[in-house]
C-alpha cells in the first residue's frame, strides 16, 4: 500500500481506538497489527512475541516498579505534612511567603517519588486546605501546584526518564544527572514568578504572619531530615557509583518502609494498598511499553520512519528549527496523550533524525521530558489537572487557566535549555568522567 494512504489509515486507527476507550497499550498493538497486515507479509504474531519479549526483558526497567512502589509508600506516610512544617519557617520572609512551599515541597517530593501525579496529589492534599485557610489567592495556590507538580517528570528518580533510557538504550544514570540542573532551574523560575506576582499584587496577599522564632525554625528543619536523607541515599548512591539505578530503587523502597514504620504511618493494610497500587501502575506502563515496542518494529516494516526522516532532511531544518517544530508537535500530542505514551510512541521515530541533526540523545531526553511536562497541565488530557480537579472541585479549564503562567515558564525553560545545552550536559560530563 502507498505510504500516502497508509499513514492516514494508521492515524485514524490509533485515535479511533483511543476514542473508543481502548487502553493506550492495546491501541498501540492494534495500530501495529493493522500496519503489519497492510504493509508486510511477515507473520505478525511471531514479530509481536519476539519484539515484546525483547523490549520488556531489559534490566534497566526493573528499577521502574521499585521507584513506583517507593512513591506509593511515601504517599501514605506523613512525609508531606512534615515537609510543610519544615519548609514553612524558611519561606515566610520571601515575597509570596507560603506559596513557595508548593514549589519547594514538590521539588523535594519529586526527588523521592519519580511521579508527577503522585507529587501533585500528595503535596496538594496537604497544601491546598492549609494555604486556603490562611487566605492565599486560590488561583495562585492551584496554579503553583499544577506547575510544580510536573517536577516529578524531570527531577530524578524520574519514571519517564527510566522509560526513555530503556527505549533508547541510553544510560539512566546519565539521564538522572542531566535532569538535576534543569529541574533546579525550573524551580527557581517558578519561585521567581511567585516573588514577582506577589510584589505586583500585594492586595491579593494575606496579612503577614508573626515571624517564627529560631527554635521553631530549627525544630521545623529537623522534620526535613528524613526526606533529605532518603534523597541522598537514593540519588547519592547512583552518583557515587555505589549502586545502579535498580539497586538504588531497592534502597529507596527500604528507606521508605523504614520511614513509614518509624512515623507509625504504615499498617499492614497500607502496605498491601501501596503494593497493589504500585502493581497496577507498573502493569499499565508495561502494557504501553509492550505496545510501543511492537508498533516500533511494525512501523519499520511500513517504511514510514525512513520516509519521514528523509522528508525532514530534505527540508534542511537547522537544529533550532527542528527543536521548535518538535516542541509544537509534542505540545499538540500532549493535549490527547499522557507523557509516557508520548515518549514510547514517538521516540523511536524521532530520535534517529535528532541524532542525525547532531543533537545529543541525553540532552534530548531532558528536552523531551520538559516538553512532555507541559502535557500535564494542558486540557483536555492533563493528568495534573485531573488530580487538582479531584482535590479542589474546580473544572479542568479553570485550573488550566490558573496554570497558564507556569506553562509559559516551561516554554521559557525549554528555550533556555536549547540556548545553553550545558545546563543538562555539564553535570553528567563532570560526575561520570572521573
Amino acid at each position: 500500500m502507498e505510504l500516502s494512504l497508509l499513514a492516514p489509515i494508521l492515524v485514524v486507527v490509533l485515535f479511533g481506538a483511543l476514542a473508543a476507550g481502548l487502553w493506550v497499550g492495546f491501541s498501540l498493538i492494534a495500530v501495529g497489527l493493522v500496519a503489519m497486515a497492510l504493509a508486510s507479509p511477515a507473520p505478525a504474531g511471531l514479530v509481536f512475541a519476539t519484539k515484546v519479549w525483547g523490549g520488556l526483558t531489559v534490566w534497566d526497567l526493573t528499577a521502574l516498579p521499585m521507584f513506583i512502589w517507593m512513591g506509593e509508600i511515601l504517599v501514605r506516610s506523613r512525609l508531606s505534612s512534615d515537609m510543610f512544617s519544615g519548609l514553612a519557617p524558611f519561606t515566610g520572609r520571601l515575597p509570596g511567603r507560603l506559596l513557595h512551599v508548593n514549589v519547594f515541597g514538590c521539588a523535594l517530593f519529586a526527588a523521592v517519588s519519580g511521579s508527577s501525579a503522585a507529587t501533585t496529589a500528595t503535596i496538594g492534599r496537604m497544601s491546598v486546605p492549609e494555604l486556603t485557610s490562611r487566605g492565599y489567592d486560590p488561583r495562585m495556590i492551584i496554579g503553583t501546584l499544577a506547575g510544580s507538580g510536573t517536577f516529578g517528570f524531570l527531577i530524578p528518580p524520574s519514571i519517564i526518564l527510566i522509560v526513555y533510557g530503556a527505549a533508547t538504550e541510553q544510560s539512566i544514570a546519565r539521564l538522572f544527572l542531566a535532569g538535576v540542573v534543569p529541574g533546579l532551574m525550573l524551580a527557581a523560575l517558578f519561585s521567581g514568578y511567585i516573588m514577582l506576582w506577589s510584589t505586583v499584587n500585594r492586595s491579593r496577599m494575606p496579612e503577614a504572619e508573626p515571624p517564627v522564632d529560631r527554635r521553631a525554625a530549627i525544630r521545623g528543619s529537623a522534620r526535613l531530615l528524613p526526606v533529605v536523607g532518603l534523597i541522598f541515599a537514593v540519588i547519592g548512591s547512583i552518583y557515587a557509583g555505589i549502586a545502579s539505578p535498580t539497586e538504588a530503587a531497592v534502597i529507596g523502597v527500604t528507606g521508605a518502609l523504614i520511614l513509614a514504620w518509624a512515623t507509625g504511618a504504615m499498617s499492614w493494610a497500607g502496605f498491601a494498598d501501596a503494593l497493589r497500587a504500585a502493581t497496577i501502575t507498573t502493569c499499565m506502563i508495561t502494557f504501553i511499553l509492550a505496545g510501543a515496542a511492537f508498533l516500533t518494529v511494525a512501523m519499520g516494516y511500513t517504511g514510514i520512519p525512513r520516509q519521514l526522516a528523509a522528508w525532514i532532511g530534505e527540508m534542511g531544518l537547522s537544529p533550532y528549527a527542528l527543536l521548535a517544530a518538535l516542541t509544537v508537535f509534542f505540545i499538540v500530542m500532549g493535549m490527547f496523550l499522557d507523557g509516557i505514551s508520548i515518549v514510547v510512541l514517538t521516540v523511536s521515530i524521532i530520535l534517529p533524525m535528532v541524532v542525525q541533526a547532531g543533537i545529543d540523545p541525553i540532552w534530548f531526553g531532558v528536552f523531551l521530558v520538559l516538553v512532555v511536562e507541559m502535557s500535564q497541565i494542558t486540557p483536555p488530557v492533563g493528568f495534573n489537572l485531573f488530580v487538582l480537579q479531584t482535590i479542589t472541585g474546580r473544572d479542568i479549564f479553570s485550573i488550566a487557566r490558573y496554570a497558564a503562567p507556569f506553562f509559559g515558564l516551561l516554554v521559557l525553560a525549554v528555550a533556555l535549555l536549547a540556548l545553553f545545552p550545558q545546563l543538562a550536559l555539564w553535570l553528567p560530563g563532570t560526575m561520570l568522567s572521573r
